[in-house]
């Protein structure tokens, strides 16, 4: 499956402009082939750990503007919105398919506490599976990429590939490459890392997106700039990497929630 990474810097808080530019970016996406795009962290506003702008759900601009695009391009689509939530909004990604129905939403679980994102958000509480013809996909946000424990629940859910939205700075870069190879080898999996780029008012991105496969090995890289990254998915090869060295079989899940608990005095 050719799939495409929209490595963007989004219009400051104006999710119509942004979106208005996203239509030459489907239609690209569409011309090349790929079946599946992804956006970088709240794209349609850029991030911003403590906005209380532009909250809106399922029914808002952001979704349904990337509903109808998908369904005119024929292309499925992953973004990330603020998701209406009482009493403090979500951090959400969405994945929807070729018709712009959706497929999946997920929240972001671990917020962004050192940028004090948990004053303004609520942390999610679930994983995302969802199946995109014939490949099993889940999703997470950023931050989440130094939290290993979801991507191995995602991997006992028989995901092939997780794509991860993110507004990661440029100042971290070398932990953002560290921790997508790291997952993708961990568990056999491709991880999907859509980073933002420019200068806002929160931070400085230097894109740099990255695709790496189950072996762990990148297949895709962006530069620093606006970039359509383009790269395939097979799950054959994701099937393949779990047979032939099934490190898995050597889990021992019950002796380590055991572990914590054990007096080692």
């Amino acid at each position: 499956m050719l799939c495409c990474s929209a490595q963007i810097c989004g219009v400051w808080e104006s999710p119509k402009k942004t979106l208005e530019a996203a239509e030459d970016i489907f239609d690209n996406a569409s011309k090349c082939g790929a079946a599946l795009i992804s956006f970088p962290e709240q794209f349609a506003t850029c991030w911003d750990p403590v906005s209380t702008k532009n909250i809106e759900d399922i029914t808002g601009p952001t979704v349904t503007g990337l509903c109808r695009m998908a369904k005119k391009y024929s292309v499925g689509v992953v973004g990330s919105f603020r998701e209406t939530c009482i009493p403090k909004p979500k951090n959400t990604a969405i994945a929807i398919d070729r018709n712009g129905e959706i497929l999946a939403k997920y929240s972001k679980i671990h917020l962004f506490t050192p940028g004090h994102e948990d004053y303004a958000f609520t942390p999610g509480t679930g994983l995302a599976p969802f199946t995109f013809e014939g490949v099993r996909f889940g999703l997470a946000i950023c931050y989440d990429l130094r939290f290993p424990e979801i991507f191995r629940l995602y991997r006992r859910e028989g995901v092939d590939a997780i794509i991860v939205p993110a507004a990661w700075p440029e100042s971290r870069l070398h932990h953002w490459e560290l921790f997508i190879r790291a997952r993708a080898a961990e568990n056999q999996m491709y991880i999907v890392g859509v980073d933002a780029t420019g200068n806002t008012p929160v931070d400085s991105y230097a894109g740099m997106s990255i695709t790496a496969d189950p072996y762990g090995t990148i297949i895709a890289r962006a530069g620093k700039e606006n970039e359509l990254l383009y790269y395939e998915i097979d799950p054959c090869i994701v099937e393949n990497a779990r047979r032939d060295f099934p490190v898995h079989n050597d889990n021992k899940e019950a002796l380590y929630a055991s572990l914590h608990r054990k007096d080692t005095r």
